[in-house]
């Protein structure tokens, strides 16, 4: 079954903030399926290597509004604004181990909005019905 294209799609310009306060610039592609409505896939490419995450849009969407004392998610993401409300921070912790992601506040909540205008957030259950009901029928019939 092939997937459709990605209905959003924003390039980010952001920067890999290392232990030793070294930065690294990487690009970010975020994507967004009005099939798939709760999630936002996340590709991380930096000189040498590329990492794809799945991150919880609604996470994302409260990480904007979100400080360090209180991030949003608990988890292995987590996404807060920075001091300076022009950046965001974005945290992630794998098995690989952990990352810190500062990128400009703006690209990702233009993302963001352009999502909202096509899925409001609090309406993905209604989206997903019709996915939910041909999975279940594909299951039943296989």
């Amino acid at each position: 079954m092939t997937q459709p294209s990605y209905d959003v799609v924003e390039v980010v310009a952001m920067q890999l903030i290392g232990s030793d306060a070294s930065v690294i610039p990487v690009s970010s592609e975020f994507s967004f399926r009005t099939t798939d409505p709760y999630t936002v896939r996340a590709v991380f490419t930096g000189p040498h290597t590329m990492s794809t995450w799945l991150l919880g849009r609604e996470l994302l969407s409260l990480g904007m509004h979100a400080g360090s004392e209180a991030p949003a998610g608990t988890g292995d993401v987590q996404v807060w604004r920075d001091e300076d409300p022009d950046y965001t921070l974005i945290s992630l912790s794998g098995v690989e181990g952990s990352a810190l992601l500062a990128a400009p506040t703006e690209p990702i909540a233009r993302f963001l909005a352009a999502t909202e205008a096509l899925v409001p957030l609090g309406t993905e259950s209604a989206r997903m019905e019709t996915e939910i009901t041909a999975l279940i029928a594909a299951l039943l019939t296989a």
